[in-house]
């Protein structure tokens, strides 16, 4: 006879991890299968170069996870710890470099550098950011209304979307039309000139995704980048202690204080279904184990067109799935060095500048370039990486004296994902060592390891399917209440008892851990309903 649970969730990455800890805490039997021998997901930390090492190998830094949530799990008594991020600081190859601390005299002297009227502009490019983000932002946290449906509880949600657009007038309704489908080249073009903190800005529109600086859309990932919220900054960002699997230890350890089950190296063959109902998964190993909600967390492709069996799925539903863009070109290079770099244009060791944001990018158009080349089916030239090197803060990632540093670049051609050219990623991979070594002489002499992380590896490895970090675009047409398909942006899926809250749904993209929030209020709303219901055929009998 199989074995039975409440609820049984497909992977262990940070959403799945936040589901299960609150279901527990609800008081369900909740098990966890992840397929990997270790949870974490995309936010993990891993040994690719021995023990003395931790290396954060995807996701490198928190902001987007509630405060509320953090409180909820009581994480931080499960070791939940965050070292603040320091400003973006940019060198340059002429010798110069920018920095934008959070000091607005400084960061306004920093930047009249390079542009007086820049200077004069940035704040109120901050201000318009902070507006937009003020209205969209609470929203991220919100299960999206069937729009477009005519039934009269569906009809209720639209109608509550209105309150947040209470304070939206002609104006800012027109910005908010224009920065969702406009580009951050657009969006900078309003306020900027100089190549030096336009480039540095652009970065944020393009992390992870596929397109550059100039296409459709990359405004908005912007704005999401923007609404960080770590040790209560808007904007800000962090360093989890102990890399990223700090973070989903932590929710691990608080799923297991409220009962949940947690296993690794369990990986599910298929979801049973029958009568339209989900009934339960099977392991690769055999084992049956019946529940009558299944959450999946894996990514859409991998959910509905390999784990469920197609036939019992709407041809719609399906389409919308097979249709989901999920590229990238993102390449991520793990190093250990044997010292911290020495920068030419700041060669003081300063933990603002070595414990921030190390930005490496010329120019929007060196960004759109590279992106163009990669498009066309060629490894970037020059490729950009936004650089990271948590051990400045965290002594418990590499031996005294040592550093772990994370380089998050792009772009190769989306096709590695299926297809890598092993020869042209190591010798992308050298580019992005020799252009920090041109701003810090000497770098590339203090590495003593190095991991290298492309698309297919992300596919392979951490079931990213095309390399998309997000599982999914980050653009117009698969946002809100299509993310990931028509009609089930609530978290629901087509099959009963069968739920969605990956990256790919809405409030996904970052480690946010909304979906798996916002999915245990559904399954239990739906658990409430469903009581309502058997309670009046009960009365009529």
């Amino acid at each position: 006879m199989p074995a039975s649970r409440d609820v049984v969730i497909i992977g262990g990455g940070h959403n799945g991890l936040v589901a299960a800890a609150y279901l527990a805490r609800a008081g369900l039997s909740v098990l966890v299968c992840e397929r990997r021998d270790i949870v974490g997901g995309a936010a993990v930390s891993e040994h690719p170069f021995g023990p003395d090492y931790t290396v954060t190998s995807l996701s490198y830094v928190v902001s987007l996870l509630p405060h509320d949530l953090v409180s909820d799990l009581r994480l931080v008594s499960h070791g939940y710890q965050v070292y603040p991020q320091g400003p973006y600081f940019a060198p340059r190859a002429d010798g110069r470099y920018l920095r934008l601390p959070h000091d607005p005299a400084q960061r306004r002297a920093e930047i009249a550098k390079f542009s007086g009227s820049d200077a004069d502009r940035y704040d109120a490019y901050e201000a318009y950011m902070g507006r937009i983000g003020a209205i969209l932002g609470p929203m991220l946290a919100e299960i999206p209304p069937r729009l477009g449906s005519r039934h009269p509880a569906d009809l209720l949600r639209q109608g509550l979307l209105m309150r947040h657009l209470r304070k939206v007038d002609t104006r800012t309704a027109v910005d908010i039309t224009r920065l969702l489908t406009g580009s951050i080249a657009d969006l900078l073009d309003d306020y900027l000139t100089s190549d030096a903190l336009r480039g540095l800005l652009s970065v944020s529109g393009v992390i992870g995704t596929w397109s550059g600086p100039r296409s459709a859309g990359s405004a908005y990932v912007t704005l999401h980048h923007h609404l960080g919220d770590a040790g209560g900054q808007a904007g800000a960002w962090g360093f989890p202690r102990g890399g990223m699997g700090g973070v989903t230890a932590a929710l691990a350890s608080a799923a297991r204080s409220f009962g949940a089950e947690i296993r690794t190296s369990a990986p599910v063959a298929q979801i049973t279904t029958a009568g339209g109902r989900a009934t339960g998964v099977i392991l690769t190993s055999g084992e049956e184990i019946s529940a009558a909600t299944v959450i999946t967390t894996a990514h859409p492709a991998i959910s509905f067109l390999e784990l469920v069996d197609p036939a019992v799925l709407p041809p719609e539903f399906v389409a919308d799935i097979r249709g989901w863009h999920s590229r990238s070109g993102t390449v991520k290079v793990n190093l250990a060095v044997d010292r911290l770099p020495v920068f030419a244009s700041h060669p003081q060791a300063d933990p603002q500048i070595h414990g921030g944001t190390i930005v490496l990018a010329e120019s929007l158009d060196d960004l759109e370039t590279a992106f163009q080349e990669a498009a066309a089916g060629q490894p970037s030239a020059l490729p950009f990486a936004d650089v990271c090197i948590p051990s400045v803060f965290d002594d418990s990632l590499a031996p005294a004296g040592q550093h772990v540093i994370s380089m998050f670049t792009q772009w190769v051609p989306h096709t590695y994902a299926e297809q890598c050219d092993d020869a042209a990623l190591t010798a992308y991979a050298d580019r992005v060592v020799a252009r920090m070594d041109a701003v810090a002489p000497g770098f590339a002499s203090s590495v003593l390891h190095r991991q290298v992380i492309g698309p297919r590896e992300m596919q392979r490895d951490y079931g990213l399917i095309g390399g998309n970090i997000f599982h999914g675009e980050l653009t117009l047409g698969q946002m809100f209440h299509a993310r990931p398909a028509a009609g089930y942006a609530d978290l629901r899926t087509p099959v009963r008892g069968l739920y969605q809250a990956g990256s790919s749904t809405h409030g996904g993209g970052g480690v946010t851990g909304i979906p798996g929030r916002n999915v245990v209020r559904q399954i239990l709303s739906d658990r409430r309903a469903a009581r309502w219901h058997r309670g009046r055929l009960a009365t009529r009998v």
